[in-house]
């Protein structure tokens, strides 16, 4: 018979090492129970569904409780600095993964739980320590540190365009066209910029309207910046970790 620290040892190395067979497994299985979690809570918000089936998903979300709630007392259990674990980030959010099932018991208008629910699909984060995963999700962080200030260049570039059109059409149009107020033209400039356009707010005069244009021309050019900025990075960052590897010295 196992002793408690064989026991824990070995419940350390499945639930906390993913670089292990045993710890692999456990955490693939571990993404498709909150996989399936979250597709019981989508489903739920269905009226037609959670009339028809309250009982039944009700029934399935208090299993995925128990069995996120086993989870994190096995960590606990397992962990050497339990108390560590539980006010790291994934201890937080695994505790959050099992409170609306909890609460569920003293509240009876569950479905105001549903943004707490929702918060365990932080828990699919997790995937980023499968060693799969790991190199792409290191890619992926090089990338944005490298073009960090070229994209805080842009984001000051569109935020000054969009607030120099949008305070020119409040001057342009004015109130009586729904242009109420500057930051109601910046509305309009960013949902007309994105190339989005809803239709709330629209240019009523001639000049208002090739303004509106020159907007929508600007907006298609600065969409492409962005979608170079990051793929010039990520091929970077995946270049000089094959330079690396092809050549330690250098």
């Amino acid at each position: 018979m196992n002793n408690p620290a064989s026991l824990r040892e070995r419940l350390f190395v499945i639930v906390f090492q993913t670089d292990t067979v045993a710890g692999r497994r456990f955490d693939k299985i571990l993404l498709l129970i909150i996989l399936a979690s979250l597709v019981t809570v989508i489903l739920d918000s269905i009226d037609e569904v959670h009339q028809g089936y309250a009982g039944l998903l009700a029934g399935i979300e208090w299993g995925f409780t128990a069995i996120f709630l086993a989870e994190y007392i096995t960590r606990l259990y397992c962990s050497p600095k339990p108390l560590r674990y539980a006010f790291s980030f994934y201890g937080l959010v695994d505790l959050l993964a099992i409170v609306p099932g909890i609460l569920a018991l003293y509240y009876s208008d569950a479905q105001y739980l549903l943004i707490i629910r929702v918060i365990r699909m932080l828990r699919i984060f997790r995937v980023l320590k499968l060693s799969p995963y790991l190199k792409q999700a290191h890619y992926l962080m090089e990338a944005l540190r490298g073009s960090k200030q070229k994209i805080i260049v842009f984001l000051v570039t569109v935020s000054t365009l969009v607030t120099v059109f949008g305070t020119l059409m409040y001057v342009i149009e004015g109130p009586e066209h729904g242009f109420t107020s500057i930051p109601k033209g910046i509305y309009w400039a960013i949902v007309t910029l994105t190339t989005v356009g809803f239709g709330d707010i629209v240019p009523k005069t001639p000049l208002g309207q090739v303004l509106s244009s020159l907007v929508m021309i600007t907006g298609y050019s600065i969409i492409a910046v962005p979608t170079g900025i990051f793929p010039a990075a990520l091929g970077n960052a995946m270049g000089q970790d094959s330079l690396r590897h092809n050549c330690p010295p250098c």
